[in-house]
């Protein structure tokens, strides 16, 4: 992955994540922890 690669991927993830906080109001965050809380639990039985 080259340097524009992950810039343009940051601020596509930061411009999705600033348009759930001002127009969307889909709690992107919320779900995104809840699925990462999930994910880790899933992970922990494999261990």
């Amino acid at each position: 992955m080259t340097n524009r690669i992950a810039v343009f991927l940051c601020l596509a993830i930061l411009a999705l994540f600033l348009a759930d906080a001002f127009f969307l109001h889909w709690d992107l965050p919320v779900v995104l922890g809840k699925r990462m809380a999930s994910l880790i639990e899933y992970l922990s039985f494999w261990r």
